[in-house]
């Protein structure tokens, strides 16, 4: 079994305090998330005041991730020269700087730097925090990242919440919700500002630069978790992407039902030593997966709240673990890949969510729904859409007109592409239903395209998590046979860093 019993706080080091460097991860890593839901929660504004097409708005949602992974790639391998002080700063610096340049933005690339730059700095908690966790608590990793990343789905239901409450009471300015990510900020900033920080496991134990990267490149089982932590990740948080939209185009509070999944995770990360002392971490891995398979199966079948909220249920409760048990697991298991194994891990994970599952997941819902539009519906409303919106562009505010008129060309053209092929076109006919719907030019078109659309978006969406599955199905077979391996071997058993040489 794991040595997860309560540890002390590690290694004795001169001037370190261990509670209070834990206590500045877990607000830098609320920072994280906070920046993360703001920037999410503010992106259908941004593309309204700035007059910004779904390409721009794409680039800066996508940042959040693929920033994400850069920053690890960039500085985890230099962790244990640099040190875990350095980047820590360095992500203060990057979350108070993108931050700022948000606020003040005046265009598109403004706007992108910011959150690229906020990106970067929630990478650089990752590449700081988690082996700095892995110092502090050599004995109890696994539980303690666990307890650490509770504040990812912890910080997410907080900016939620606190965005939603600003709309509330009427402070709806978007530069409002930006600014809630300089009070965790500056928090930990302070916290780290004249903290002493210990030295890495891979510093202490004199493991080189060339024995880490040949640890992390070269052992079979740290391949292996690669290759695990793209599915894992994919499993978490490609999903977790679309939840929001797709159930809210079947009319159900989608961004609840989110909050109501990272809320369970926070909650049972906390309690992560439970689950972990009992069943070992490679237990911990193999029912996560068989219970995030069912609950992910059970949510692409929710047309109902009771059910969304049922099926989110189990769905949270099984990918609650993934993400701080494998960064644990790597940690314990291959002690000598370091902070470049632990950056690594974090880097394919959130790359392959940002850069392949959640844009696959969006072509799938897109193939999949278009087979749903009725298509003589459709064509009626495109007709008489054709019609109407030229004389509404006159009447309308000189804000509206070009919306308007953009919307009776997107229209027009896909009306034009139905004659020619005798077919509605795949990607133009959706496009030309939002465009009716965003337009706001007669409320009559644009409830007949949301109820055309609606249906349709919400079903392919969420047959896309069922493309999800076949990948889960095989981390419940490899975690399985991990477990297995363990089991036959006495029990789980981690290794400490001297002993792995």
């Amino acid at each position: 079994m794991s040595p997860t019993a309560a540890a002390g706080p590690g290694p004795s080091t001169d001037g370190v305090r261990p509670r209070r460097l834990f206590l500045a991860s877990c607000i830098a890593l609320v920072a994280t998330s906070v920046a993360f839901a703001v920037v999410g929660a503010i992106m259908l504004t941004l593309k309204r005041e700035f007059v910004l097409t779904n390409l721009q708005v794409g680039w800066i949602g996508g940042a959040a991730l693929w920033g994400f992974a850069v920053s690890q790639l960039l500085f985890a391998p230099f962790c244990d020269t640099l040190g875990m002080r350095f980047l820590l700063r360095l992500a203060f610096l990057c979350h108070l700087v993108g931050a700022l340049v948000l606020m003040f933005a005046s265009g598109f690339w403004m706007l992108f730097t910011g959150a690229l730059t906020l990106a970067l700095g929630n990478g650089l908690v990752e590449a700081a925090c988690n082996p700095l966790v892995a110092s502090l608590f050599p004995e109890d990793k696994t539980v303690k990242l666990n307890r650490f990343h509770v504040w990812f789905p912890g910080g997410i239901v907080i900016g939620s919440v606190l965005a939603f409450g600003l709309d509330q009471v009427g402070l709806t300015a978007w530069q409002l919700k930006v600014a809630l990510i300089l009070v965790p900020t500056l928090t930990y900033g302070f916290l780290v500002l004249r903290e002493a920080f210990p030295p890495t496991e891979g510093v202490r134990a004199g493991v080189s630069m060339a024995e880490m990267f040949r640890a992390t490149f070269t052992t079979p089982l740290m391949l292996l978790m690669l290759f695990c932590m793209a599915i894992t990740a994919s499993t978490e948080l490609g999903p977790n992407r679309w939840v929001p939209a797709v159930l809210e185009a079947g009319g159900i509070p989608g961004i609840l039902v989110l909050a109501w999944i990272n809320g369970l995770m926070a909650v049972l990360r906390y309690k992560a030593g439970f689950a972990v002392e009992r069943l070992s971490p490679t237990g911990v891995l193999f029912g996560s997966a068989l219970i995030s398979f069912v609950g992910l199966l059970w949510l692409s079948y929710a047309e109902t709240i009771t059910v969304a909220f049922a099926s989110a249920t189990v769905f949270a409760v099984g990918i609650c673990y993934f993400w701080p048990t494998m960064l644990g697991f790597v940690s314990e298991r291959i002690p000598r890949s370091g902070a470049l194994g632990l950056g690594l891990m974090g880097a394919v994970g959130m790359a392959t969510v940002g850069l392949v599952t959640t844009p696959w997941m969006g072509q799938i819902a897109d193939r999949i729904g278009h087979e749903r539009l009725p298509e003589g519906q459709t064509i009626a409303l495109f007709e008489e859409a054709v019609e109407a919106l030229p004389a509404a562009a006159e009447e309308a505010p000189a804000e509206r007109r070009e919306d308007i008129l953009a919307a009776a060309e997107t229209v027009r053209t896909a009306l034009e592409r139905t004659r020619e092929n005798g077919q509605l076109p795949e990607i133009a006919t959706a496009n030309a239903l939002r465009a009716l719907i965003d337009s706001g030019a007669e409320a009559g078109l644009a409830d007949r395209a949301d109820a055309i659309l609606g249906p349709a978006d919400n079903y392919g969406g969420r047959a896309s998590f069922r493309y999800i599955l076949p990948f889960t199905g095989l981390l419940i077979v490899i975690f399985g046979l991990l477990y297995l391996r363990d089991r036959r071997a006495g029990g789980y058993r981690a290794r400490h860093i001297e002993q792995a040489a």
